[in-house]
């Protein structure tokens, strides 16, 4: 194993839940036909945009924790890119939008995908400054997967 493979890995299980037949990280078990066990794409396709849209009694509704994971993978595609940012980062808005409707709701996943897509293709690519800008926002999706799990509990 290297740094770069264990960081896929993380990113892996983080978004895609875990694999049939092997074991996870830090997800609990996974069954044989590979149910029981979601990463962020299978819990946020579970949910209506009503449910994603309910901010529960921790005030922050899953639609917005998936709004700031997009943001948060995007900027760091930033810096994998070799770009540099035009200003400071809106961290408070990337929390946007809160409530959604169907189609808000789609979007947000497919833009969700598009940044995981990219970043895994980086990282497959073993570009330069992959391993080191994709550090922060493994670690920091992976937090944001338990926080949507438990806010996901207390849907009614």
């Amino acid at each position: 194993m290297t740094l770069l493979s264990d960081l896929q890995d993380i990113l892996r299980e983080t978004f895609e839940g875990g694999q049939p037949g092997k074991p996870t990280m830090f997800l609990d078990s996974t069954k044989a036909d590979g149910s029981g066990n979601n990463g962020i794409f299978g819990t946020l396709s579970g949910l209506s945009a009503s449910q994603a849209s309910d901010p529960t009694a921790l005030r922050l509704s899953v639609a917005s924790h998936a709004a700031h994971m997009a943001y948060y993978l995007e900027v760091g595609l930033l810096f994998m890119r070799g770009e540099t940012p035009s200003g400071p980062f809106a961290w408070m808005e990337s929390f946007s939008p809160s409530v959604v409707d169907d189609a808000a709701w789609t979007a947000l996943q497919t833009r969700l995908h598009a940044a995981y897509d990219e970043m895994m293709e980086r990282l497959d690519a073993e570009e330069p400054s992959a391993v080191e800008e994709g550090v922060n926002p493994a670690i920091h999706s992976a937090y944001h997967l338990g926080a949507i799990r438990q806010t996901v509990k207390l849907l009614s």
